[in-house]
């Protein structure tokens, strides 16, 4: 029979000996000259070597919102104007 696998553990890539869990920690991080501090960013951590990864999908949302064009308007794009036909070309004939 195949066990189901647990979403909130894996084995530590580190250590080979513990399991990663997910785990709410804070991300202290800098932006420019600035410290900027995440409570319960979520993270996984070995229980053994203290190992940690900060959840990848919760770092590319937190990168959408440091992002420092965040909340600046679209820029709209014009449509390109099309050519008419040229009326210099002869008729066909």
């Amino acid at each position: 029979m195949i066990e189901p696998t647990n979403i909130l553990s894996k084995p530590c890539g580190r250590c080979q000996a513990g399991h990663k869990r997910l785990r709410l920690v804070t991300l202290m991080t800098w932006l420019d000259d600035e410290l900027i501090t995440v409570p319960d960013f979520p993270a996984w951590i070995c229980d053994i070597c203290g190992h940690r990864n900060y959840d990848t999908r919760a770092l590319a949302q937190l990168s959408l919102v440091l992002n420092p064009e965040a909340g600046q308007p679209v820029k709209q794009r014009t449509a390109r104007p099309t050519n008419p036909p040229s009326q210099s070309l002869p008729p066909i004939s």
